[in-house]
């Protein structure tokens, strides 16, 4: 809901997304380069949960986990990328404030339980890892299935809770966005003069659901790092640090820009900068996610050879 604005200051009804250029002919290559990210990224994604949906020996918790984050990713990139490839090949960028509502809530409700489901990963890791005897009893079915629908549920509320304090503020202007989709930060700088308090709050409430995520995450692999040092084979750590590898770093990569993007003073936004953040972590973090988990991944690796009817991979020397 948008409430009036104060006097002498008009409502808005609509805004404008600016996005990245005015020029036709630079727009169209950024269009095509985006076009064939996101493909990547769907292809990515869908092979992810084809291999692990035909292949019985994946059906274990880490890869439930795997195949719930690629769906969930591919959500979230639907909510952002359709829309701002049509933006490049179109001359209007108007946007209601009942659809840019709309689209904040999906984006955020996806990338919250984008933080909660790698923190489920890191549950199953640190099971795996710290309590192999107990692992099988502990992370079952229900439970994994439990931390699934609790991330959505947890990702749900809090965008609901979030779109409803952003959009009952007073909005005034400017018209004009210098984003590609309604993001957090651009959308407060409409927000009417004086309503400092309620800002800071949403601050607040967003770098909480950041930062309390990601610090549990560290805590778990600081109990991980101790517990493989500890083991006496060293293919037995080495096999350790390759599960914990690509997880690690996908954790990486999301936080490192969503911390950048959400947690810093507001005082620092800066749109040109902030575009390419967040193409970062709209398209090309994405777009890497499944290759991270394939690249060096012997069962999913070897589960795309049985799928192709190429045979067992060769174990490596």
């Amino acid at each position: 809901m948008v409430q009036e604005a104060p006097a002498n200051q008009t409502a808005l009804t609509e805004l404008i997304m600016l996005g990245f250029t005015s020029q036709p002919s630079l727009a169209r290559l950024l269009f095509g380069l985006f076009l064939v990210m996101y493909m990547v990224t769907l292809l990515g994604n869908g092979l992810i949960v084809a291999l692990v949906w035909a292949d019985p020996s994946l059906h274990t918790p880490m890869y439930f986990f795997l195949i719930s984050l690629s769906c969930s990713e591919t959500a979230y990139t639907l909510v952002v990328v359709p829309r701002m490839l049509g933006d490049l090949l179109s001359l209007c960028h108007t946007i209601s404030f009942s659809a840019c509502a709309t689209q904040m809530f999906f984006f955020v409700a996806l990338g919250v339980t984008d933080c909660l489901l790698l923190t489920g990963m890191a549950v199953d890791r640190y099971m795996a890892i710290c309590s192999p005897l107990r692992y099988s009893a502990i992370m079952n079915y229900r439970i994994c299935c439990g931390l699934v629908g609790g991330a959505l549920t947890g990702g749900v509320l809090f965008s609901l809770i979030l779109s409803v304090l952003v959009f009952s503020l007073p909005f005034c202007g400017p018209k004009h966005i210098p984003h590609f989709f309604c993001d957090i930060p651009p959308v407060l700088r409409l927000v009417c003069p004086g309503n400092e308090t309620s800002e800071t709050a949403i601050h607040v409430l967003v770098v909480l659901t950041l930062i309390l995520p990601f610090v549990f995450i560290l805590l778990s692999y600081i109990r991980i790092l101790m517990a493989v040092l500890c083991m006496g084979s060293a293919q037995h750590r080495r096999k350790a640090f390759s599960t914990c590898g690509a997880h690690l770093t996908v954790v990486l990569l999301h936080y490192s820009c969503a911390i950048f993007m959400y947690a810093r003073p507001r005082v620092h936004y800066m749109p040109e900068k902030d575009r390419l953040i967040a193409v970062s972590y709209t398209i090309v973090i994405p777009m890497l996610n499944p290759l991270i988990y394939t690249l060096r991944n012997n069962d999913v690796q070897g589960a795309l050879h049985k799928l192709l009817g190429c045979g067992p991979l060769t174990p490596k020397g």
